[in-house]
């Protein structure tokens, strides 16, 4: 597994890194056979060190988790612990899902961009009907099926996923409802 440890205005030194791959490489194996990357990224807020570690499967889901704390070392402790919840959680899903899976999950390239928020005038009226693109980024869309998207969307805490549903060949969309459900858009 391949590891990109780096840190927002903060030093990591060789001890923490060393960490940093043995526990969340402990953590990983246990529940996932084929983990391809994980990108662990540690900041400050105000008084607190924050982490947030990303994992990448080659089953093409990404689990995703975010902790605080006072020291750095527990911080990333946290972040691990929840790491491990949620693959524990979702490891009967992974093996009944990707079982019957001979390859990795198919992705195709996307543009994604950023839009300014409309600023109105005094009556209330945007100064104009286009909108201001702040940033343009290449994005992935993978091709998974219905059941596969809502889990990916659950692993990385998104409100919404698009994905190419593997038995319509067609874009489709998973959203959470503010129901709590779960919303399948299949145009």
């Amino acid at each position: 597994m391949r590891y990109q440890i780096s840190g927002k205005q903060i030093d990591i030194g060789a001890a923490l890194q060393t960490h940093v791959e043995t526990e969340l490489g402990d953590v990983v194996s246990k529940y996932a056979q084929r983990p391809t990357d994980a990108h662990v990224v540690f900041s400050r807020s105000a008084h607190e060190y924050v982490c947030e570690a990303t994992v990448h499967l080659s089953t093409g889901l990404t689990a995703q988790a975010k902790a605080h704390a006072t020291e750095i070392y527990a911080a990333f402790d946290s972040c691990c612990e929840k790491m491990d919840k949620q693959l524990r959680r979702y490891k009967r899903r992974l093996k009944d899902h990707h079982k019957d899976r001979a390859e990795p999950v198919e992705l195709y390239g996307a543009s994604s961009y950023i839009l300014a928020a409309e600023e109105a005038d005094a009556e209330g009226e945007p100064d104009s009907l286009q909108p201001i693109i702040v940033a343009e980024m290449e994005t992935k869309i993978p091709s998974l099926s219905v059941g596969e998207a809502v889990m990916q969307m659950e692993l990385a805490g998104a409100p919404v996923l698009v994905f190419r549903n593997e038995s319509k060949d067609g874009l489709n969309v998973v959203y959470r409802r503010e129901d709590g459900n779960i919303g399948w858009i299949d145009p």
